[in-house]
C-alpha cells in the first residue's frame, strides 16, 4: 500500500526541523543545577524579574471573578481594542481592534503568519543572524528561507542593497527583526526607508518583529519600518507581545497587527490549533498595556547597567570580541579567534567551566556566542571571573 510518510513515519515536512538549540541548552543547564552543579546560566531569553505587582494583581482577580472560560478566538474585545490604541500611538499609524489577532505568545503569531501567507516555494528573507525559529517556521509552512548575511563591521545591520541583490521572481515575504535576538541590532530609520522602498517597488510583504521595541539604550531608538514608511502599512505584519517588556514570558500572551485579510486568516488558522489564548493572561496583559510602566522604566536601566558590566568584561578577556548592543539583554560575542567552533566551545564551557551560554550555529552564524544578561551583576561578575581562568588555563 502507498504511504506519503517516510520510512520512520515522520512527515516529510519535518526534514527541516529541529527542537529550539536555545531551550535546549537552558534546559540542559537547569538540570546540570538541579544535580548540585555550581552552574551561571546565561542563555536566559527572559527578563528575571518578576511580572509587576499590578499585573499579577490582575490575573489573580480574572480567577477570583471566574473569568475562565473561552474567550473570542483572536481575543477578549478589551485587549484588542488596548493594543491597537498602543500600536496607534506608539507607531503613528492607525490600527483598528480588528485589525489585532491575539495568540499564545509572539512566537505563536510568528507561526500563524507564516501558515498563513506562505505558498510552497514562497521564498522568504531572513538576516542572519537570525532568532532561531524563524527558518523552522517558514519550512513548516512550505516555504524556502533565503537567508542574508549581515556583518560585524556594519553591527550586523541588513543592508538594502544585499537585499535587493538576493530578490528573485519567487521572493514573497521579508522579515524584519529590531532590536534583533541574538545581537541587539537596532535598525536605523534610514535603513528602514530603503527596505521598505524596495518593498513597495517589488511588492514584497514585511514582517516586523519587534518584541524587544521598549528594551532600547540610549543613544538608540527604536524605529517601526511602518513608523519610518507609513505607505508599507498595508504590507505589514507587526509582532509584539508582553513576554519582554512586562516580564511575562510564561503568561503567553503575543499579537500581531496588520491589514485585515491577513489577520482573518491567521485568527482561522488559530481557531484550528489553540483557539484563544489563555483568558487569565489576556486580561492581566491589559492591565499591562494600560497600567503604569514605572517597572519597564526600572527593568530598562537595570539591563543598561548589567549590560555594560557584561559587555566590557568580555573585552578584556583574550579572543573575545564584543560589540555593544543598542537593544535587546544579549551580547554577541566574537569567539573565533578561540580556534574552535563555537558550538564546541559552549560544550567546553558548561563541561569545564559551568557556564551555559548559546553558540551562533543555531542563529545562522558560527563563531559567535549569546550571552544573556537578563540576569544578575553577581552572575555576570561570576561568568566573568570564570571565563578569565578558562581561557587562562588553555
Amino acid at each position: 500500500m502507498a504511504t506519503h510518510l517516510t520510512s520512520s513515519g515522520i512527515a516529510e515536512r519535518l526534514q527541516h526541523v529541529e527542537s529550539s538549540p536555545t531551550l535546549a541548552l537552558a534546559a540542559k543547564a537547569k538540570a546540570l543545577a538541579k544535580a548540585g552543579k555550581p552552574i551561571v546560566d546565561l542563555t536566559a531569553g527572559e527578563p528575571d524579574f518578576p511580572t509587576p505587582e499590578p499585573v499579577k494583581q490582575a490575573g489573580i482577580q480574572a480567577i477570583q471573578k471566574n473569568q475562565t472560560r473561552y474567550t473570542p478566538v483572536a481575543g477578549v474585545p478589551e485587549l484588542r481594542a488596548a493594543i491597537a490604541t498602543t500600536l496607534t500611538q506608539q507607531l503613528g499609524v492607525a490600527y483598528q481592534p480588528s485589525q489585532v489577532l491575539v495568540s499564545c505568545g509572539a512566537k505563536h503569531s510568528l507561526y500563524n503568519i507564516f501558515q498563513a501567507l506562505c505558498n510552497p516555494g514562497d521564498e522568504v528573507v531572513i538576516f542572519a543572524p537570525y532568532w532561531v525559529s524563524y527558518p523552522p517556521m517558514v519550512y513548516l509552512a512550505g516555504g524556502t528561507p533565503k537567508i542574508i548575511s549581515t556583518d560585524e563591521a556594519n553591527g550586523f545591520l541588513p543592508e538594502p542593497d544585499a537585499l535587493r541583490r538576493a530578490l528573485t521572481p519567487k521572493t514573497k515575504i521579508v522579515v524584519l527583526n529590531s532590536p534583533s535576538n541574538p545581537t541587539g541590532a537596532v535598525i536605523d530609520r534610514g535603513r528602514l526607508k530603503a527596505i521598505a522602498a524596495i518593498a513597495l517597488e517589488r511588492d514584497l510583504i514585511l514582517i516586523s518583529d519587534e518584541i524587544y521595541d521598549r528594551l532600547v539604550y540610549p543613544p538608540a531608538t527604536h524605529v517601526s519600518i511602518v513608523t519610518a514608511e507609513p505607505r508599507v502599512a498595508d504590507r505589514t505584519v507587526v509582532v509584539n507581545g508582553v513576554s519582554k517588556t512586562y516580564s511575562m514570558t510564561g503568561w503567553r500572551i503575543g499579537y500581531a497587527a496588520g491589514p485585515q485579510p491577513w489577520i482573518d486568516a491567521m485568527s482561522d488558522i488559530q481557531s484550528h490549533s489553540t483557539s484563544n489564548p489563555t483568558s487569565i493572561s489576556q486580561l492581566a496583559a491589559l492591565a499591562a498595556l494600560t497600567g503604569g510602566q514605572e517597572a519597564v522604566a526600572e527593568m530598562r536601566t537595570a539591563f543598561v547597567q548589567r549590560r555594560d558590566r557584561l559587555v566590557a568584561g568580555l573585552n578584556r578577556l583574550h579572543g573575545l570580541r564584543c560589540a555593544v548592543p543598542g537593544g535587546a539583554f544579549y551580547a554577541w560575542c566574537n569567539v573565533s579567534a578561540l580556534g574552535a567552533s563555537s558550538e564546541t566551545i559552549a560544550a567546553r564551557w558548561l563541561d569545564e567551566a559551568h557556564l551555559a551560554v548559546v553558540p551562533g550555529e543555531g542563529f545562522g552564524a558560527p563563531g559567535y556566542m549569546r550571552f544573556s544578561f537578563a540576569t544578575s551583576l553577581e552572575h555576570i561578575d561570576q561568568a566573568l571571573r570564570r571565563l578569565e581562568k578558562w581561557i587562562g588555563q588553555r
